[in-house]
């Protein structure tokens, strides 16, 4: 690490240091009022030991990690986590060595609250300012020989890797590199290289293997295709993968945390059914005076593991066929800026509130909150046959929003089915508490948000 990359962790520790102070005398503040002053000497010295511990915690946690942390998702996620621990830490000193004469209970409560926001916005007023200027790694691509694979490839120096410090360098071909090690041996020297990425397909080829291998004493770090666009785009390349690739990273994977989301959807969608009953009578009194037509539009869609299940939305469109739906010419792809839509239907569309009858699935367990968004069974057969894996984002459970939906408009065509299931593979893969919650704040947040 270079002085200057030095100096910027001392910033860091320093912020982190004072907004755990800040965050204590506020705490006390909101707790006491006036009164606070006189707290202050029985909280100081016990949590200046808890503060300690945390800031141990935080670096082994990675916290301090300057490039690690230029993800703002991956900062959050890693935050909660060390948090969480940090948090139990500080419960077991105060009940564990009760030598201090103060088990405080709702002060550490308000604490945890306020010190949460303020890490959060002083972390991101600290990359906002010093992070970016830090030097990227340097990055050299080796790609397969396929056209889907180069592609890939190219596309990943218009990703936002600046954020995350990679610059790419350079870029090969495989077999050319396997012909020729010398050409990547120079570029590696002439260009210091901290980084190679590979194509998984290139791992069978002893030449490229050996030559790999010579690199690490180097230092050069290594990564396969997968993985490293996954880190920078947050999305899985479907051309460089293969079905080992899916054994080793999505078999038998999540089943504890898939099991505890359903068991808090089904108690949150039952809350939220009783919570918004009269919103929900509402809408479907505007919907039936607003176009002729049933109030709750009925369609198959495919669940998890490949089964069918009935999807329920508020009507938004003129019933043109005798099911209610508007189809005269069997199952169609979505237009934007459809006139079949109501003008009621227009805005149930933009502020997605037409999926409010979606509860009744999620209690049913069709459905959850967030997971890939479930497709037509028309579609699915066709896609299946088109599109290398589409069948893997049946693995886990449907859901109202995504991972691809955040990021990806709807789908207009097989090209967007391809871009949102790179998405959908990667929420597979990562899905957490923490990844589910960010999903769901970013996709409150395009109900206030009127799309470009």
């Amino acid at each position: 690490m270079n002085l200057l990359n030095k100096i910027r962790v001392a910033i860091l520790v320093l912020g982190d240091i004072l907004t755990l102070y800040l965050s204590l005398l506020s705490a006390l503040i909101l707790r006491y009022q006036s009164g606070f002053y006189k707290q202050i000497g029985a909280h100081l010295y016990p949590f200046t030991i808890i503060f300690a511990t945390w800031l141990v915690i935080f670096y082994i946690a990675g916290l301090y990690d300057l490039r690690r942390l230029r993800n703002n998702l991956e900062f959050i996620k890693i935050f909660w986590l060390t948090l969480s621990v940090s948090a139990g830490v500080a419960v077991l000193f105060f009940y564990l060595i009760p030598i201090f004469g103060i088990t405080p209970k709702t002060n550490l409560f308000l604490f945890l609250m306020v010190f949460a926001i303020a890490e959060i916005l002083w972390r991101r007023e600290f990359n906002k300012t010093m992070s970016t200027k830090e030097a990227p790694n340097k990055v050299i691509v080796i790609n397969g020989n396929d056209s889907e694979n180069i592609k890939t490839t190219d596309r990943l120096d218009r990703e936002w890797m600046s954020n995350l410090g990679y610059e790419i360098v350079s870029s090969f071909d495989g077999n050319d590199i396997a012909n020729n090690p010398k050409k990547l041996s120079e570029a590696v020297a002439s260009g210091k290289v901290n980084l190679l990425v590979i194509s998984r397909k290139l791992k069978n080829n002893p030449k490229l293997t050996k030559l790999f291998y010579d690199f690490l004493n180097d230092g050069v770090e290594i990564k396969d295709l997968p993985n490293f666009y996954e880190l920078v785009a947050r999305k899985i390349p479907l051309a460089d993968l293969e079905e080992s690739w899916f054994i080793e990273n999505l078999a038998d994977h999540q089943k504890f945390y898939d099991q505890l989301k359903g068991a808090w959807e089904f108690l949150a969608a039952i809350i939220l059914a009783i919570i918004l009953s009269p919103l929900l009578l509402l809408f479907a009194i505007v919907t039936k005076l607003s176009s002729p037509g049933p109030v709750i539009y009925k369609q198959q869609r495919v669940g998890r593991h490949g089964r069918g299940f009935t999807f329920y939305k508020f009507r938004t469109m003129h019933a043109l066929a005798a099911d209610g739906s508007a189809e005269t010419k069997g199952a169609e792809w979505a237009k934007q800026g459809d006139s079949r839509t109501t003008a009621f239907g227009k805005f149930l569309r933009h502020t997605h509130l037409d999926e409010l009858p979606q509860l009744w699935n999620i209690i049913k367990g069709n459905l959850s909150f967030v997971g890939p968004r479930p497709e037509r069974p028309e579609f699915v057969k066709v896609l299946e046959e088109k599109i290398p894996y589409y069948e893997i984002r049946h693995l886990v459970k449907p859901g109202v929003t995504g991972w691809a939906q955040i990021h990806h408009r709807a789908d207009l065509s097989e090209d967007d089915v391809v871009e949102k299931l790179q998405y959908d593979i990667y929420y597979i893969k990562n899905r957490s508490p923490i990844l589910d919650l960010a999903i769901i704040l970013k996709t409150i947040k395009t109900l206030f948000v009127t799309p470009e």
